[in-house]
Parts: C-alpha cells; sequence; structure tokens
C-alpha cells in the first residue's frame, strides 16, 4: 500500500448527499436516511490540516455543490491552499450554475463527471470481501494489492481522516466509531504501517476482489448477504428495492472501467456551467469561464 504523501490528493468528502443514485456507488449514496453535511467549521479544521500537503486538496462528496455552504467553503479554501493545488470532483448539477465563478477563482483542477454514460462500469463495493469463498490469504494479498488504494485518495469525513476514501465511506455508512485519525497538521504523513487498524474496513468491501463490475446507470447496487442483512433496515435504496443479493462467485473482469474520461464528454458537461476546460501539467483539467454567458442562457 501507498503512504498518503505518494498519492496525488487527499479528498476532504463534505457530504454524501447527490442526486444520483448509481450502481455500486463508492460512497453509497442512497443507502443513507439522512445525508451528512460537514459542519463549516469542520470543512475548515480539514482545509487547514492539507494547508502543507504537498500534492492536491480535494472537494468531494456525495455531489459537493449540493452543501448549503459551498460558497463558503470555497471562499475559505483561497485563504488556505493556492488554486493550483485545489481540485474539485462534481457532476455540475442543474440549479447550481450561480457557483461558477467561485469554482473558477478556488480550483486549478476540475474532474467531471455526470453519470449519464451507460459504458461507465462500478466494482461492487458492498460485497464484503469476507463472504466470499477465497483463501483468506488470497483476500490478504489482495487487500494489500488494493487497486483502490494504490491509485485514489486518503479522505476526511465526519469520522476522521482514512487511508483510503472507500474505507472512509463504509465506516460512515456503517456507522462505525473510532477507527478515524483525528484531523490534526500532518495526519497525512502516516504510513502503511499506522493503517492496520482502518484496513479492517477492507472487509466489509469487494473492491479488490475478482467480481463483475456493474453499468452505474443500473441504479441496481450488489450486495453480499450479510451486509444485506446490515442494510435492509435503514437503506432507503434497499426499501426501494434497487438491489441485487450477489451469488458469491469470483469473476475474472477484463471490460474497461474508465472509458468516460474524454475530452468531449467532460467539455460538455462543463458547457451547461459556461466553462471550458484547458489539461494541465497535472494531467486534470482546469476551469475557465466562457465569456457573455448567462444562466438565461439556460431557459
Amino acid at each position: 500500500m501507498r503512504p498518503i504523501i505518494d498519492m496525488d490528493n487527499i479528498q476532504l468528502e463534505i457530504t454524501n448527499a447527490c442526486m444520483n443514485q448509481c450502481s455500486n456507488c463508492t460512497r453509497m449514496c442512497g443507502h443513507h436516511a439522512k445525508p451528512y453535511f460537514m459542519e463549516l467549521d469542520q470543512v475548515k479544521q480539514a482545509i487547514d490540516s492539507c494547508k502543507h500537503y504537498p500534492k492536491m486538496t480535494g472537494i468531494m462528496g456525495g455531489e459537493p455543490l449540493l452543501h448549503p455552504q459551498f460558497q463558503e467553503i470555497c471562499e475559505y479554501m483561497q485563504t488556505v491552499i493556492a488554486k493550483e493545488k485545489c481540485g474539485l470532483w462534481t457532476c455540475l448539477p442543474k440549479g447550481k450554475e450561480h457557483y461558477r465563478e467561485v469554482i473558477v477563482a478556488t480550483f486549478g483542477n476540475i474532474f467531471i463527471n455526470d453519470h449519464t454514460r451507460d459504458d461507465i462500469l462500478h466494482g461492487p463495493v458492498l460485497v464484503a470481501s469476507d463472504e466470499l469463498p477465497i483463501a483468506g490469504w488470497q483476500k490478504d494479498y489482495l487487500i494489500n494489492k488494493c487497486w483502490v488504494q494504490d491509485s485514489w485518495s486518503a479522505s476526511v469525513n465526519p469520522k476522521g481522516a482514512w487511508f483510503c476514501e472507500v474505507a472512509a465511506a463504509l465506516a460512515m455508512t456503517l456507522d462505525v466509531e473510532g477507527l478515524g485519525w483525528d484531523v490534526t497538521n500532518a495526519w497525512w504523513a502516516r504510513s502503511p504501517q499506522h493503517y492496520i487498524t482502518q484496513m479492517s474496513m477492507c472487509h466489509y468491501c469487494g473492491l479488490a476482489m475478482p467480481l463483475e463490475r456493474r453499468c452505474s446507470t443500473d441504479e441496481i447496487d450488489d450486495i453480499s448477504p450479510k451486509m444485506y442483512e446490515v442494510l435492509k433496515n435503514f437503506s432507503p435504496k434497499i426499501k426501494k428495492g434497487k438491489y441485487k443479493i450477489h451469488n458469491l462467485e469470483t469473476h475474472d473482469e477484463t471490460r474497461q472501467c474508465a472509458t468516460y474520461k474524454d475530452e468531449s464528454y467532460r467539455n460538455i458537461i462543463a458547457k451547461r456551467y459556461g466553462m471550458f476546460l484547458v489539461n494541465n501539467e497535472k494531467g486534470f483539467n482546469e476551469p475557465y469561464l466562457t465569456k457573455n454567458w448567462t444562466i438565461d442562457c439556460l431557459k
């Protein structure tokens, strides 16, 4: 596993509210009876803790633009972290176009995905690895080689700071207490030897396992039997029947998982906000405002 300082960015997960109900969402959107919105002071503390992080600090959700204090969060972030080290992960939802100016002023990096394409595949995060008929040593090997921890981010949410953003989201969904680190300066200096306790969340997760992915637009979650027993008591998505009990069969998945990362797709979404995107040296997009654009253009 990677030290956090080797990651491209840290994610500050300011909400798990989302207008979408994607299949196998890594934030389990749709399973929360009441989504959270981090308190502004809590977000400020998280931003402060990343002031000296040498890579990028991201604002993410759920859909972060749904946070009722998104404007204030951006304005505070501008005072702490340089624009070129700030990132935003968003769908750019309808009705939030008035945030376009503060987005461009705050974020030198933006990653846009509105989850409308039917060729995006999501792994079954809620199929617990502990329930799979795989030898224990093999599960441990796969967890230690997990592609999520190897390519995604550490994160902060109301449960604290985490070595893995999916572990953080699972702890939030399952209401696991006591595993998140205190959000203090340089919490991100931790290395894999410090992850052991938090890695208990990996046994609830299926992303490192050889399992078939599902099209994200299906809006169906694959759930292992024991995880279903836990979630059925409170999950709105389960109550709506938007799930399938997994048969626990392994599968060598070879289909492409990230075909949505083409330029035209993201620029079409950005255009809705009167923005256009330019590739930067980090391999991300930097947003710019389109001149003579107004919200009236949408009418």
